[in-house]
């Protein structure tokens, strides 16, 4: 995964899992690979991330892997750059089929489940972890009480627009108004 050899990795090679019930898993990640992924995914830190489940024969060589993603990281606030911790908890799910072609064509429907995936000859549950928890990070954290403001630029000599100039309506409200005032002083 892009150069960040400390990734947490684990590979099962699905033709020695036994096709006749599930294999558990769980793994807990080091300080070094719970590193490695904060970089890998340019967040300031990932201070716990756990991924366990099982991987469960479905039919003639499909499999499902479920399992549970406990993570906390922290991001920058978008608004102040401050430091925002996050707690996940996300159930995954996967389905690994032996049939699975990807659609071909300019145009081609998505699959109803967005879960299935071809078969791999071996399957890095570290990799699924590390794509679970980008998935799952919140996309525009924010710290508590940060307020994103409005910024207003313009070339010199030019008035900068405001949202309110932006709305068409807008000034109608303030001439209702007076006009309302204007009756009501000549009444």
């Amino acid at each position: 995964m892009n150069g960040h050899s400390d990734l947490p990795t684990k590979i099962l090679r699905l033709a020695d899992l036994t096709n006749r019930h599930a294999t558990t898993f769980a793994l807990t990640t080091t300080q070094a690979e719970r590193d490695a992924v904060a970089a890998h995914l340019d967040i300031l830190g990932v201070k716990k991330l756990t991924f366990a489940g099982e991987i469960t024969p479905q039919g003639r060589g499909d499999w499902q892997l479920t399992g549970v993603l406990g993570a906390t990281v922290v991001q920058a606030c978008v608004a102040t750059l401050a430091p925002v911790t996050t707690r996940l908890d996300e159930d995954i799910r996967r389905v690994y089929a032996r049939d699975f072609t990807y659609p071909e064509g300019a145009e081609a429907e998505m699959p109803e489940d967005d879960a299935v995936e071809p078969l791999p000859q071996t399957l890095d549950l570290g990799a699924v972890m590390v794509e679970a928890l980008s998935l799952g990070l919140p996309p525009f954290p924010r710290a508590d009480g940060a307020e994103l403001g409005q910024v207003l630029a313009a070339a010199e000599g030019v008035t900068p627009m405001t949202d309110d100039d932006a709305k068409p309506f807008a000034g109608l409200g303030a001439l209702r108004d007076k006009l309302s005032k204007d009756d009501a002083d000549e009444a």
